[in-house]
């Protein structure tokens, strides 16, 4: 085994310039608005004035429907009156009222996030050992985590090509792949890292290909076909690659998969697609699409994430085990990989725009990737709560499997791997699935 300790500075949240101008132009704009409540009127919403003018009489201690007193002429200013001035004016109470809740709210995104950056945690769990290694891909074998003999089906975790695999190995109360080496299954993780040189030129069927090396070792290794999980966008990839060597695959779990991209927010997925060209210099150059990037994309999806995010985490106890599950979390998420420039062309405008697996021309070795084509046991966990992959898309691939179970969790996204009705409400669903086949 070896050791993975990270002693590098943190730089997140990822790109904190996107996070901090989706936040203060919230409040700014929170501000801007509350300029706008003069005298009581709610202008776009003219079925509240005469509440509003209820409202603006009682601040002022005026009964209703009287007329405000007409100004004495003005004095000479006398000694106290300077104090008096001081104090805001009832229209300027409520926009520094809204300026100081928002300065309020700002600090406390900004004590979390430097709290989170300075905080002591570090990921130092072992690595278990390579069974099989092709370019920057490693498939690790967490046989080691085995209480006693294999007496399970053995299973290979498939995670998305966009973040670092370990988020199904966070850290060993959070591990989904070390709970099911501690329930008898031989575990083995596929790492597919950052591209390389050779992995610049790889569109998605190269990953596919290699996926599908990975499984026939696997598959030798253990004198049986394998129980194959997908996370995500790895869903995607283990459909395809088992599509392909069905003899090395005894059944199929599809985690948050997507599918159908058109199925919900297709507007927002045609948006993305139109963004390409904009980036294609940048592909060019580099051979890949950065991974800020890519965060700035997951940033889109909710804006104002890493404020709650940040302004929760500043509430914390540094030491509580609650902190420590979040700055690794969070540690993950930072620690993202980019894209090499095919995968991200097949993904963003075949997937996203042109919804190529959803509407059956998705193309792997020449001919399409079609669900009905798998005919053994599948199991479709599909969290009810996803914000990443909308259910709808998921439910369409579902859908399309002939042989398929279908679970829709109340959870979330990642929620599904680290949070901590994850076990419940996926883990042992997931583990009656395998034990089953």
């Amino acid at each position: 085994m070896t050791q993975a300790h990270s002693t590098r500075n943190r730089i997140g949240p990822r790109p904190l310039p996107v996070h901090l101008m989706a936040a203060s132009g919230f409040y700014m704009s929170s501000i801007a608005a509350s300029l706008a409540l003069r005298s009581g009127s709610l202008v776009w919403n003219p079925d509240l004035r005469a509440e509003a003018e209820k409202l603006t009489a009682a601040l002022e201690n005026l009964p209703p429907g009287k007329p405000q007193q007409k100004k004495p002429q003005q004095r000479k200013q006398q000694p106290n009156d300077l104090a008096k001035s001081r104090q805001p004016s009832p229209d300027a109470a409520f926009p520094l009222a809204v300026e100081r809740e928002a300065r309020s709210r700002l600090c406390r995104m900004l004590r979390g996030i430097e709290r989170y950056r300075s905080h002591p945690y570090r990921r130092t769990d072992s690595t278990p050992d390579a069974l099989w290694r092709e370019g920057t891909s490693t498939l690790l074998d967490y046989r080691v985590y085995l209480k006693g003999p294999a007496r399970r089906p053995p299973v290979v975790l498939v995670p998305s090509l966009v973040n670092r695999a370990y988020i199904l190995d966070l850290r060993p109360e959070q591990s989904l792949a070390r709970y099911l080496a501690d329930r008898g299954h031989p575990v083995f993780l596929m790492d597919w890292d950052a591209p390389g040189e050779t992995e610049r030129s790889f569109d998605v069927g190269d990953y596919i290909a290699r996926l599908r090396r990975a499984l026939a070792a696997t598959a030798r290794e253990m004198g049986e076909p394998v129980g194959l999980v997908g996370y995500c966008m790895g869903g995607l990839l283990a459909l395809a690659a088992a599509i392909g060597i069905p003899d090395t695959a005894r059944s199929l779990t599809l985690m948050a998969t997507p599918w159908d991209f058109h199925a919900e927010r297709p507007e927002q997925a045609r948006a993305l697609a139109a963004q390409l060209p904009g980036w294609e210099p940048m592909l060019a150059q580099h051979s890949e699409l950065p991974t800020d990037v890519l965060q700035a994309l997951f940033t889109a999806l909710d804006p104002l994430l890493a404020f709650r995010k940040f302004a929760w985490f500043d509430k914390l106890n540094p030491d509580s085990d609650a902190a420590k599950a979040f700055v690794a979390l969070e540690d993950w998420l930072n620690d993202g990989v980019p894209l090499s420039a095919p995968v991200a062309r097949d993904c963003i405008r075949g997937w996203y725009g042109e919804n190529r697996p959803g509407r059956g021309i998705w193309i792997v070795d020449g001919l399409p990737v079609d669900p009905a084509a798998w005919t053994k046991p599948t199991l479709a966990l599909i969290p009810a709560g996803d914000r990443i992959v909308p259910p709808g898309s998921a439910l369409a691939l579902a859908g399309a499997v002939p042989d398929c179970r279908i679970e829709t969790p109340s959870i979330g996204h990642i929620g599904m791997i680290v949070a901590g009705n994850a076990r419940r409400a996926v883990w042992e669903p997931l583990t009656e699935f395998l034990d089953s086949w």
